[in-house]
């Protein structure tokens, strides 16, 4: 619940934060000790409780994810929910798809913050998706790659998304169903508050004078955005 607050900051900040630094630390700080000492010494119910707050965690998250309007907490919560779908990952002794996830998940997170900036810029830093729409005629491109990361996070087939989700429902179906299902289901959430904030901001009409007047962002905020849409595929 601290993470709205955390948002304030300039939405570059929030890309590294979320792309990098939040995310990695500890997944990888996890992944590192279990191979490190070995997954033997890792016992049935440790394993458990590991994946069982792992899969809580992308459950709630996932939920908050869909009540929110700022543009910038939709993809906050989004990212504590596949902060989520990594730990259960790693409580299912898949610590190469939590790593899988954590790569590509880094990309395409990176690409929905610094759109999400851009968006929030054109449309003189409004960032209240109830109050912008009609955002793909006036930001092609921009829009364009905002499409494409979420095509990653929600696991479109054949985006790198598609491929580390896969990795870690196939870990959760192998060793235990439950941890599928529940996986399973957040799938199905992230497409939903994910949809809804495609279609609310990039399409339909204006709903506020600064989205009525919004256009295309420089070379300077638009490239860094066609490069982490290759990379984010």
């Amino acid at each position: 619940v601290w993470l709205p607050d955390a948002m304030e900051g300039p939405t570059p900040v929030s890309a590294l934060i979320h792309a990098a630094t939040m995310v990695a630390a500890g997944v990888y700080m996890m992944v590192r000790v279990q191979y490190s000492i070995g997954i033997e010494a890792f016992p049935a119910l440790a394993c458990n409780v590991i994946a069982g707050i792992g899969a809580i965690t992308a459950v709630i998250a996932a939920f908050m994810a869909t009540q929110q309007n700022d543009i910038k907490r939709v993809l906050a919560y989004s990212t504590l929910s596949q902060l989520g779908y990594m730990v259960m990952a790693l409580g299912l002794l898949a610590g190469e798809a939590a790593m899988f996830h954590l790569f590509t998940h880094a990309w395409f997170k990176a690409l929905l913050f610094l759109g999400a900036g851009a968006i929030i810029f054109a449309c003189h830093h409004e960032q209240d998706i109830w109050k912008v729409g009609g955002i793909m005629k006036r930001m092609k491109l921009t829009s364009l790659t905002f499409i494409i990361a979420t095509m990653a996070l929600i696991a479109i087939p054949f985006t790198s998304g598609f491929f580390s989700k896969e990795a870690i429902l196939e870990a959760a179906l192998c060793k235990n169903p439950v941890f599928f299902w529940i996986g399973a289901g957040v799938a199905l959430l992230t497409t939903f508050y994910m949809m809804r904030v495609i279609f609310v901001v990039f399409f339909g009409k204006s709903r506020s004078h600064s989205s009525e007047h919004a256009s295309e962002v420089g070379g300077l905020m638009l490239v860094p955005l066609l490069i982490l849409a290759v990379l984010a595929l």
